[in-house]
């Protein structure tokens, strides 16, 4: 309740500076002038809107997919994890900026960039967040337990690291997830002619600033939109973790 008497207060506030002339609706356009930007052009959005959505999902996935993978293969095998450990941790020092035009370059202008500039941005924390709970988050006790009954190493990675993992592994997918559509966004830039990456480029060329900032809210959306689902699944599949 207060979150939402807060915003409101934010946006009445936004909107009266504007109205009062403040500062040039060119500059910053009134929450108004927004929803209506959003309304009026979403012809031209919601072809965009699709666009980003699916090169999300599918470059979500493949990180999950990556991140999950790389974790297991780190916890499993000390010379992998001896040679991998450092080339996650230091990915993440890629300026994605600079790495978008030479993905473009070498892969095209279609889909195949967007999706590995999301999944990218994406598997590190899915990857550190799934190995720290494989590592870290799994009962002492409860490994002494399957080393006494000579559990061998797969039965204890599916019947008790797995599981333990499970809160950790949500925790990196929701980042992850809210995290995505930065990736979609500077693989469109880089070079496309759709997404909303590209509706942006368009409407502030165009001097639409109205439109730009509707395609922004349209990527806090999706990213509020994907972050809430990660986060449903996580208490439908690890409904044994105790509530906060």
């Amino acid at each position: 309740m207060a979150a939402g008497l807060l915003i409101l207060a934010l946006l009445g506030g936004w909107e009266l500076l504007v109205r009062a002339g403040g500062v040039d609706p060119l500059l910053l356009p009134a929450p108004t002038q927004v929803v209506s930007a959003l309304w009026n052009d979403r012809s031209l959005l919601a072809p965009d809107l699709a666009v980003t959505v699916w090169e999300v999902a599918v470059g979500l996935a493949a990180a999950i997919a990556l991140g999950v993978a790389l974790a297991l293969a780190m916890h499993l095998w000390t010379p992998v994890r001896t040679a991998l450990h450092p080339l996650v941790v230091g990915s993440q020092a890629i300026p994605m900026p600079v790495l978008a035009p030479v993905l473009i370059l070498a892969l095209g202008f279609g889909l195949g960039p967007k999706v590995l500039m999301v999944a990218l941005v994406c598997f590190f924390p899915v990857t550190v967040n799934v190995y720290d709970g494989l590592l870290r988050d799994v009962d002492a006790d409860a490994r002494k337990l399957l080393g006494a009954l000579d559990a061998t190493r797969w039965q204890t990675l599916r019947h008790l690291e797995a599981p333990a993992a499970l809160p950790a592994a949500f925790t990196g997918m929701k980042v992850a997830a809210a995290v995505a559509v930065i990736g979609a966004v500077f693989g469109e830039w880089a070079g496309s002619d759709r997404g909303l990456g590209h509706a942006l480029l368009t409407a502030n060329a165009q001097l639409e600033t109205a439109r730009a900032f509707a395609a922004t809210l349209l990527l806090f959306l999706l990213a509020i939109a994907l972050y809430g689902g990660f986060a449903m699944l996580e208490r439908r599949f690890v409904n044994w973790k105790p509530s906060r």
